[in-house]
């Protein structure tokens, strides 16, 4: 499934609404149920309101009906990770941080492998809310 999801994440990057900084990003995300959402970095006049590919990828499976996030895929110039706000996002509809597989591509088509786990080693969750026991 990786490959789909890059070549998802790709497609998407090159809608990528940037005019302010021209950081151009793509991202897809694979549910539980195996279908594949893409999301673009949407930037606004208003820096605060930007919103990141991997949340749109995300909030566009939820809308969709989705609740677990299984892989995601994201392509930047650089090969960036996603942010810290993607992450915790992520975390909220994953069931198992640690498993949960990120690819992250460079504009050389360069792939990194990480696991959520990984770059979010200890997330907020509903159990420190007293909401999952």
């Amino acid at each position: 499934m990786s490959q789909e999801l890059v070549e998802a994440a790709q497609a998407a990057r090159e809608r990528a609404y940037a005019p302010y900084s021209g950081f151009r990003v793509g991202a897809a995300v694979e549910a539980g149920s195996g279908s594949v959402y893409a999301g673009c970095n949407v930037e606004n006049a208003s820096y605060g309101l930007t919103i990141c590919a991997e949340r749109v990828a995300v909030f566009k499976a939820v809308a969709a009906g989705e609740q677990e996030i299984t892989a995601l895929a994201v392509v930047s110039g650089p090969g960036a990770t996603p942010c810290g706000a993607c992450r915790q996002v992520l975390a909220e509809f994953t069931l198992q941080p640690e498993e949960l597989r990120i690819t992250v591509v460079n504009g050389r088509g360069d792939r990194r492998f990480y696991t959520l786990g990984q770059l979010l080693p200890v997330s907020f969750s509903g159990e420190e809310l007293g909401l999952l026991t």
